[in-house]
């Protein structure tokens, strides 16, 4: 039932926003997909060759939102059911699976000591109820360049298999000196069809850090 109501959480287009009430007001975050733009000396191209496991987050440039690429959209039985909605963009699939993937910056009120308590911080904001040994440790891809090795960025885990109901795995991030979060939820009719989801989004969405 958690991951279930995070989902529900998610997919209704939950925001989350939250500011220190002191602080200015912050631009708009980018929409998906989204490049981000990248801070002067910041050496873009050697975060982008490395893995990006929670204690690297400290690597990148300080108030540069990441972003996430639209890649299932040319995935063999998938195909785009809403775009560019307050940053979210949503996918179906033949076999009945929905995928919503968004970025959203000004997440510095959720940062914590590293990013995977601020990871913690981000699920526990959309769901009071989700402990942290609910949540386990998970990867996407990291890096625009399907071309070069490819590298992963570690993710925290929420999935649920609810007997006779569908099977549900929310995937995210804090990016704390980044300021910014991604999450990628999975809906699908049963853990068979939620494997495939999985594995296509795997390959197919990827986390984009700071390019030239």
């Amino acid at each position: 039932m958690l991951a279930a109501a995070l989902v529900t959480v998610l997919l209704s287009g939950c925001s989350l926003d939250v500011r220190d009430p002191a602080a200015p007001e912050a631009a708009e975050s980018p929409t998906v997909p989204a490049t981000p733009t990248i801070t002067p000396g910041h050496d873009a191209e050697a975060v982008a060759a490395q893995d990006l496991p929670f204690s690297a987050g400290g690597i990148l440039a300080r108030g540069v939102p990441v972003g996430i690429s639209d890649g299932l959209r040319e995935a063999p039985g998938w195909q785009v059911l809403k775009e560019n909605v307050a940053g979210e963009i949503q996918y179906l699939k033949a076999d009945g699976c929905l995928v919503s993937a968004r970025v959203r910056g000004n997440q510095e009120a959720l940062a914590r000591a590293d990013d995977r308590e601020s990871t913690v911080a981000l699920f526990q904001y959309l769901d009071p109820t989700v402990l942290p040994g609910y949540l386990k440790t998970d990867s996407l891809r990291w890096g625009e360049d399907l071309e070069a090795p490819e590298r992963r960025v570690e993710v925290l885990l929420l999935e649920q298999a609810a007997p006779g109901g569908r099977a549900t795995a929310v995937m995210a991030r804090l990016f704390a000196t980044a300021g910014s979060s991604v999450y990628v939820s999975v809906s699908c009719p049963d853990a068979p069809s939620l494997a495939g989801a999985r594995a296509d989004v795997a390959t197919r969405l990827q986390v984009l850090p700071p390019s030239n």
